[in-house]
């Protein structure tokens, strides 16, 4: 079994107070009743979460947190105390930041980008806001426009630093975010390219022609909600471009060259027309 991580376990045998689960070594486990699915009979798998209850003793839970061991989360501190802060994560027992690993004084109701790590000393599922000594910074094993998961952790004058796959430390510009992200959001990325020095420039967008195919579908779609017709050219401002397609100007243009040419719309001076 493996604290702070998803385990699948056998339904070993029901009790007054919930289900005993095991592992393939016969190591036990409880999940209270209030937590055990409907028609789990014995000898199913389970997949549960495990972690310490208030008494510091390992528990299992068919609630899912928001992060597990060796994972950045974007949480919201629910109290500070004397001992440090404590962030809601989605279970009864809110997840813990020493003093030590905060950078700055947390504030109760902020929100922070952290990592999960058991404490060595304690041997408690912990969490650290100081997320640059968690991120792998030599070994870059991403290529040019691959799709990537991300994390928005923060912001910073050029942009948003973005957690790519739960790994490395990325940046999206803020002149190539066509849409509204907020701090915690999950989109897909794409890299964009990794520099000399290991930094990574991501894009929300795929590079290259790649991009263009999804959005040209996406203009027709919009196309077919307006009724054919919608007030956008290659005259039109980038602003208006953005707010409505969330893409690019120059992403725009490609996009309907491709579309004229297949004749599937019609470019006139005040927008485009599906044919």
């Amino acid at each position: 079994m493996e604290l702070g991580k998803y385990n699948k376990l056998t339904a070993a045998r029901y009790t007054s107070v919930g289900l005993f689960l095991e592992d393939t070594e016969g190591e036990s486990i409880l999940l209270p009743m209030k937590w055990v699915p409907k028609d789990v009979q014995e000898g199913d798998e389970v997949e549960v979460f495990i972690y310490l209850d208030s008494e510091e003793r390992p528990i299992a839970t068919t609630m899912k947190p928001a992060a597990q061991i060796g994972e950045f989360a974007y949480l919201q501190v629910k109290q500070t105390t004397s001992m440090g802060a404590f962030l809601d994560w989605g279970l009864q027992k809110d997840l813990f930041v020493p003093f030590i690993e905060q950078e700055g004084r947390m504030q109760a109701n902020h929100w922070y980008t952290v990592y999960l790590y058991i404490d060595p000393l304690t041997d408690r599922i912990t969490a650290s806001a100081r997320i640059e000594n968690f991120l792998e910074k030599e070994n870059i094993e991403l290529q040019p426009n691959q799709e990537v998961d991300l994390l928005v952790a923060s912001q910073s004058p050029l942009g948003y630093n973005v957690i790519i796959n739960q790994k490395y430390m990325g940046l999206v510009y803020e002149n190539e975010v066509f849409k509204n992200l907020k701090l915690g959001d999950k989109p897909k990325g794409y890299i964009k390219q990794i520099r000399e020095d290991n930094k990574i420039d991501v894009s929300l967008q795929k590079q290259g022609y790649g991009n263009v195919e999804p959005n040209a579908q996406l203009i027709l779609d919009k196309l077919k909600s307006a009724d054919g017709f919608l007030p956008l050219n290659d005259k039109s401002s980038p602003e208006e471009i953005t707010t409505q397609l969330e893409m690019s100007k120059k992403t725009f243009k490609k996009a309907i060259g491709g579309l004229y040419r297949e004749k599937q719309i019609t470019i006139e001076d005040d927008g485009i027309r599906l044919v």
